[in-house]
């Protein structure tokens, strides 16, 4: 049997399952690794054009 013909019969579409709604220390967090991220990412890039540059 092919993949697509057990999983229409599971009915699952996608990689991962759902889950539960999320609480707020979840939004939280996601926030502060998103920031925690981009700012990374700024002072990486900050710091390859200082040293191209300078």
């Amino acid at each position: 049997m092919g993949a697509s013909v057990l999983m229409t019969r599971h009915g699952r579409h996608g990689a991962t399952r759902k889950q539960p709604k999320e609480g707020a220390f979840d939004r939280w967090l996601d926030r502060v690794v998103t920031v925690a991220v981009i700012t990374a990412l700024v002072v990486g890039i900050s710091a390859v054009l200082a040293h191209w540059l300078l």
